[in-house]
């Protein structure tokens, strides 16, 4: 386990928090967004995922294999074939 610090939690505006040591932020790897999730009477804060990351790679694999075809058959209108301009 890391360092542990005792804090107090402060009123921000109409809100509540704490502040965290610049240490403690260092030691994580924490620098933008986070996720905060409560466990009990634990609050829990990591980094924020990135939604997406592995798109890239994924979706390249999945072209190199063949699997990124349609799994409905596309059925067009007439409005697809008439008026519509590809």
């Amino acid at each position: 386990m890391g360092a542990t610090i005792r804090t107090r939690i402060v009123k921000i505006g109409n809100s509540q928090g704490i502040r965290i040591p610049k240490l403690l932020l260092e030691q994580s790897g924490i620098h933008t967004e986070v996720e905060i999730e409560v466990q009990g009477d634990q609050l829990t804060i990591r980094t924020a995922q990135h939604l997406r990351d592995g798109w890239d790679q994924a979706f390249a694999t999945m072209a190199q294999e063949d699997d990124d075809v349609l799994l409905d058959e596309v059925n067009t209108t007439e409005w697809d074939q008439v008026a519509w301009e590809w």
